[in-house]
């Protein structure tokens, strides 16, 4: 899907925003999207390398039915080259010449799966759904068929093109929102911030439910100005009412040696988020004793502060949402709640 034949036997493929302009027999910068006389075929489609029924606060989506199951699902490869990438195991594999097979799942089983092990939606994840659009695309329209929600968590590197296509499908998305400096962009992800932004205005014009995870890499993307610069991003041009998670980052892949993010760096950026103007701002990789009161990973009304929902890692304690609202003061508060 999403390509266009260019100047005889080359393809530009439309998906991702590299748009990569790929010769017969040679692969786009994923190392899954090939040239075969003409055509941009993709050898990871209907290949999984991971099926695990996760909650759906592992993605992490925090106002999308809390307390559910998403069955997850990905196949191998990557558009980006993440240093710190932590599935580098299945991200980087075509890229490293270890294409992993995976196991041959069609559309219709996946879809089985998730009624049968009683989830409520299909994320697609743990990789790059972008490189393995066709699968998720072809998922997506037979799990809304049957009653189910469709959630991408991405690096946001999708073209409005990608967007347009799948948005009748998406239900919602986490976009990792790496960094705000196109520099760091180019050199620990090869790859480009303006693209992402694109993405998140289209996502957000378009209507699918969004929430924005940044990982806190110490010497990378910690600085005050830097968080402050992506909350007001969010705040401004998609909505105070995105949920914002800035996660701990602990070393791996080409980044063990970086260390841990200090606890009060996840703090601060908590405390940035609020002062942007965000409504929900969650942290991520803390121990719960460590989040005073309002960050941390519980939900409070941003009109009276009710505690609304309450979590524990990945297990929702309590849910106070009543009719989509706070219980006590009427607001609504956004999500996708059943």
């Amino acid at each position: 899907m999403l390509y266009e034949k260019f100047n005889g036997q080359s393809v530009r493929c439309e998906l991702c925003g590299h748009r990569c302009l790929i010769a017969g027999g040679q692969y786009g910068l994923c190392r899954v999207r090939e040239n075969v006389a003409g055509m941009l075929m993709s050898r990871s489609y209907g290949r999984l390398v991971a099926v695990n029924a996760d909650p759906i606060e592992k993605k992490p989506f925090f106002h999308v039915l809390p307390g559910s199951r998403s069955l997850s699902v990905a196949a191998a490869g990557c558009n980006f080259q993440c240093e710190f990438c932590q599935n580098w195991p299945i991200s980087q594999s075509p890229r490293d010449g270890r294409l992993l097979s995976g196991q041959a799942v069609s559309p219709e089983q996946i879809v089985s799966a998730a009624t049968a092990y009683d989830c409520r939606s299909v994320s697609y994840t743990y990789t790059e759904p972008t490189v393995f659009f066709e699968l998720a695309y072809d998922t997506a329209r037979l799990a809304r068929a049957r009653g189910l929600l469709n959630c991408f968590v991405s690096n946001g590197f999708l073209t409005p093109r990608a967007v347009e296509t799948i948005r009748p499908w998406l239900d919602a998305i986490n976009v990792d929102l790496k960094a705000f400096r196109d520099d760091t962009y180019r050199r620990v992800m090869k790859a480009r911030l303006e693209p992402v932004l694109t993405a998140l205005r289209a996502l957000a014009a378009a209507g699918v439910w969004l929430e924005v995870t940044t990982l806190v890499v110490p010497g990378m993307n910690d600085s005050d100005a830097e968080l402050r610069d992506i909350a007001t991003f969010i705040a401004a041009e998609l909505g105070r009412h995105v949920p914002w998670h800035v996660s701990r980052f602990h070393g791996d892949y080409r980044m063990t040696s970086t260390p841990t993010t200090p606890t009060q760096t996840i703090l601060r950026a908590c405390e940035l988020g609020h002062q942007a103007g965000l409504h929900y701002v969650y942290t991520g990789n803390l121990p719960a004793n460590n989040t005073p009161d309002p960050c941390g990973e519980n939900t409070h009304c941003p009109h009276c502060r009710r505690l609304l929902i309450a979590r524990s890692g990945f297990t929702v304690r309590e849910n106070a949402i009543v009719n989509n609202a706070c219980p006590d003061c009427g607001r609504r508060i956004e999500g996708v709640w059943g």
